[in-house]
């Protein structure tokens, strides 16, 4: 007889965020009803213990155990070849449920077969909302959100849209690019679109997953039916300056990779100069300011805000 299907797989990929994890297991198992799920962590060769915490704590989790760093793109793909599932979610491990946002999630994709993958509505900390909807940039949107034309001129249109604060939050809709954090895809997507791109291995994984679904003519969707809780940036903000020259890498491969300022050979040099000039900016700016978070998008949850509810946990 064949074993029916699961509704959900959660994947966790984890590096050094004990604490976090933790607390991320515990409300899934605590708000969790009403649909069959299995969570995969995948520790990439944590130091901090995170591993055994699972093993000791959470029995129920399937554990994997790498012996060397694999990197959140080839951990979420395991996931996905290992799962029994309708769905898989790809969930960081600073996260919290506070409701029974899967089961939700789960529901919101039953009702609309056409929709490829969706997300939540995120919030900060302190329970605001934490904006995850991004439009595809522009060359001068990149070049004004290098300079922090969001924190210059909060009224500015080309920032709006591109951090999706002009979009009403309260209303699920189709967006161009969503954010990871807690990402819903069907099965479907992954077996026939294809899975993550390994060629990237933490950022600008959103950006290119969305792009590729886009150009398949997938829809992928925000919707609020589901809240989820997250820190932000707690495994990349170990070490900003080595996330700063990473993110800019990935910039240029994903220009080079997938043509996305174009394909000609002089406009990917340009690119790949204006890329290395913004990672020096952003450099000096880390070095020389106070704010040492590498997430300052708008609405980001402040950096004493995060270790105040990290505290606690």
């Amino acid at each position: 007889m064949t074993e029916q299907m699961l509704d959900l797989t959660i994947i966790i990929p984890n590096y050094n965020t004990e604490r976090l994890l933790r607390n991320c297991l515990a409300s899934i198992y605590e708000h969790t009803k009403g649909i069959t799920f299995e969570i995969i962590c995948i520790d990439d060769n944590s130091p901090d213990g995170s591993a055994d915490m699972v093993a000791g704590e959470f029995p129920n989790v399937i554990l994997i155990r790498n012996t060397v760093n694999q990197n959140y793109v080839r951990n979420n793909n395991l996931g996905m070849k290992m799962s029994r599932a309708r769905y898989a979610c790809w969930l960081n491990s600073d996260t919290v449920l506070i409701s029974n946002a899967f089961e939700a999630l789960v529901g919101f994709m039953d009702s609309r077969p056409n929709v490829a993958a969706c997300g939540p509505k995120l919030l900060n900390p302190d329970g605001t909302l934490q904006p995850c909807i991004r439009s595809f940039p522009r060359p001068g949107t990149l070049l004004l959100q290098a300079v922090n034309w969001h924190i210059l001129v909060p009224a500015s249109r080309s920032m709006k849209r591109l951090y999706g604060l002009d979009l009403d939050h309260t209303k699920s809709q189709r967006v161009e690019n969503i954010g990871t954090t807690a990402f819903v895809v069907r099965r479907s997507t992954w077996e026939q679109a294809g899975m993550l791109d390994e060629r990237f291995q933490i950022y600008l994984v959103d950006w290119v997953y969305n792009f590729m679904l886009q150009k398949k003519g997938y829809e992928v969707w925000y919707t609020p039916c589901a809240e989820i809780v997250h820190f932000g940036s707690q495994s990349v903000g170990q070490n900003v300056v080595h996330s700063i020259r990473e993110l800019h890498d990935a910039m240029i491969l994903f220009s080079d990779a997938y043509d996305y300022f174009g394909s000609n050979a002089v406009v990917k040099l340009v690119v790949r100069l204006a890329v290395r000039t913004r990672c020096i900016l952003k450099l000096a700016e880390h070095h020389l300011g106070s704010n040492k978070q590498l997430n300052k998008g708008p609405l980001a949850p402040s950096r004493h805000t995060v270790s105040q509810k990290t505290d606690g946990l």
